[in-house]
């Protein structure tokens, strides 16, 4: 998906040109690692709360037809790495990723994994934000939501987005290498059968 078409489906016309417009070099951010190792006590129950508080504001997402009724749509297919496992398919709200805010209630994409008899299971959330929206608002650094750091990506990324911080929780699908890495290796995109 290009810069264009993305900023067109997150504020259709003249708000779309603003924003694009608005987007320039990202403030130099650093990448976060993986957050679920030499956790203190007060850290681990920081994770388990925010795991707790996605699975409450997801659970209704178990039906991807009730994700699609409320704004999700899907994009970039299923997203596989090249030897770490899988992120998933996503679900994104482009209302929500344009409003550069982060709430941990409202996640700006929901993931699931395609299943071999075609259906899909709900996995995890993942809270995107747009790296000049966010630092425009909240110079400092990068955002954290209930103690967990995003991390970062830059531009030119493989999802044809400018900078951005995503966090992803896989609530409802264990990664052997921590809750809030962006690849699951216990995620695949073996049964994903193309984008309709």
């Amino acid at each position: 998906m290009t810069i264009r078409r993305f900023m067109t489906r997150v504020a259709h016309g003249a708000a779309a040109a603003a924003l694009l417009v608005a987007i320039g070099p990202a403030a130099p951010a650093f990448a976060q690692g993986d957050h679920s190792h030499g956790v203190t006590a007060n850290q681990g129950a920081k994770a388990a709360d925010l795991v707790k508080v996605v699975r409450e504001a997801t659970e209704r997402f178990k039906d991807v037809r009730v994700a699609e009724a409320e704004g999700y749509a899907l994009q970039f297919g299923c997203v596989s790495g090249p030897d770490f496992g899988a992120m998933g398919m996503h679900w994104v709200n482009f209302p929500l990723v344009a409003d550069g805010e982060i709430d941990a209630t409202h996640p700006e994409i929901v993931i699931y994994e395609p299943q071999p008899n075609g259906s899909l299971k709900l996995i995890g959330a993942d809270f995107l934000v747009l790296a000049d929206a966010w630092n425009a608002k909240h110079p400092g650094g990068a955002p954290e939501l209930m103690g967990q750091l995003f991390h970062f990506f830059e531009a030119p990324n493989r999802f044809g987005l400018p900078p951005f911080y995503t966090l992803h929780v896989w609530a409802w699908k264990d990664s052997p290498t921590g809750t809030f890495v962006n690849w699951n290796a216990n995620v695949s995109c073996d049964a994903f059968k193309g984008q309709p």
